[in-house]
């Protein structure tokens, strides 16, 4: 077998790690500025960006296991 699918694989999981970093790079930055304009707000703030970045950083996961599964299926 040569070594193309885990090339493929490498290149995948490279692709989901930065969008997943672009991704809560943005929520977080967001968040910050947010609460930096209105501190009194910041508990609110703060648990309205919790549930995408845990979505998010799920999302990541199960893609990177996804890819792995079809490397190790191939």
């Amino acid at each position: 077998m040569n070594g193309l699918p885990f090339f493929g694989a490498a290149i995948g999981l490279g692709m989901i790690v930065i969008g997943a970093a672009l991704g809560i790079g943005r929520f977080a930055s967001a968040a910050a500025e947010s609460i930096a304009r209105q501190p009194n707000a910041a508990d609110k703030i703060t648990a309205a960006v919790n549930l995408p970045l845990f979505l998010l950083e799920g999302v990541a996961i199960l893609a990177e296991v996804f890819v792995l599964l079809i490397v190790l299926l191939k």
